[in-house]
């Protein structure tokens, strides 16, 4: 009997552990979840074969030159990938209901508390300053955003950080209703919002990315690469003269860089490394974000709906986070649970999409405060 040969067939076997079973485990859940209930499946399901193979013994995926390592020493390492998902997204995002009516960013900017208020909490629990902050950032509500500042400021943490801010995405309808429904009542729920169309001029839509971008990157300038890159991906949608380079960053760019961020994130889920305490925790402080930032908006809103003699639906209030366009769908949902003919939509677009701004910004005043 050739023992070489035996051990080489047997030595992936031999060599797991019980930690490297339950991520496969864990990965393997990932995949379920991404093609069974459809939950965010673009990323989930990348991130959980990343998980599976990353915990494969003496496969040197993830080992000085091997595929995973490399793509996490240029992709994420160097935050390439992070920024050039921003692109695609910037190129997808449609922020003519935010310009229709511009107060409702104040409900974006609401909905960013959960961040501080869960830096707080993990400052509570004995984390250092700058791991607390990568922690609150999860709140964003913004994958990206979670992954660019985490890898800056805990690259120790960037794994379970970048799952937890990918899975409560995909859970952002079951997360957001019972908070919802918990501070409103069902009058409120019920009100249904004017729409009043105000045509905004393609002047507008040009100048607003390169406006943002100025003002915003002389407000909080270690953003201005997570910002300036997200409005240029919405430039080149608005511009109407690099359609084709458009469509590439919506559609090829977009999909190519979220397949790669996914495994590479997958991957550095060791089981080791992943299964520790203080990963739990990561999990229920991410899980307290999104609670708080939904809260908040909802509250604001509220406060909004009062203020205008209840002609606003404080439900829009939770759009406010960065989960485009789930959230925004999120909120017509429970309005029409209460109305099957309240139609809020498109009214919710507007803070989601400020949400998206707001995140970039409290990202890149985190990152200067701390970096």
């Amino acid at each position: 009997m050739d023992w070489g040969l035996l051990h080489e067939l047997t030595k992936g076997f031999l060599g797991l552990d019980w930690r490297q079973v339950v991520m496969m485990m864990v990965g393997g859940a990932l995949i379920f979840l991404a093609i069974k209930k459809q939950y965010e499946p673009n990323l989930l399901l990348p991130i959980g074969l990343g998980a599976i193979l990353g915990n494969i013994p003496a496969s040197g995926l993830t080992e000085e030159g091997g595929f995973f390592r490399i793509l996490y020493d240029s992709g994420i390492k160097t935050e390439i990938f992070p920024l050039l998902i921003f692109i695609g997204i910037g190129a997808m995002t449609d922020f003519s209901p935010l310009l229709e009516n511009p107060k409702v960013v104040l409900l974006g900017a609401a909905a960013q508390f959960g961040i501080f208020g869960t830096l707080l909490v993990a400052l509570a629990l004995g984390f250092p300053i700058n791991e607390a902050a990568s922690i609150g950032i999860i709140g964003s509500a913004d994958g990206p955003t979670s992954i660019y500042v985490s890898s800056i400021l805990a690259p120790r943490l960037l794994a379970p950080i970048a799952v937890a801010a990918y899975s409560y995405m995909s859970m952002v309808p079951i997360i957001q209703p019972p908070v919802m429904k918990l501070l409103t009542t069902k009058e409120e729920r019920r009100i249904k919002m004017a729409y009043t169309s105000r045509p905004v001029s393609k002047t507008t839509k040009i100048l607003f990315p390169i406006v943002t971008t100025l003002v915003a990157c002389l407000i909080a300038p270690m953003a201005t690469p997570l910002i300036g890159m997200l409005m240029f991906g919405n430039l080149l949608r608005v511009s109407g003269v690099v359609d084709r380079i458009a469509g590439g960053a919506q559609n090829e760019l977009a999909n190519i860089v979220t397949i790669l961020l996914g495994i590479t994130i997958g991957s550095t889920m060791g089981g080791a490394a992943f299964l520790q305490p203080e990963t739990v925790l990561i999990f229920c402080m991410g899980l307290v974000a999104f609670a708080l930032d939904t809260a908040a908006g909802v509250l604001f809103g509220k406060a909004m709906c009062h203020l205008s003699g209840k002609k606003i639906n404080p439900l829009i209030g939770a759009a406010g986070i960065s989960a485009f366009p789930m959230s925004a769908r999120v909120v017509q949902k429970v309005g029409q649970d209460e109305d099957f003919n309240n139609f809020l939509l498109m009214h919710a677009m507007g803070p989601n999409t400020a949400g998206q701004i707001g995140s970039v910004l409290a990202g890149g005043a985190v990152l200067a405060l701390l970096a």
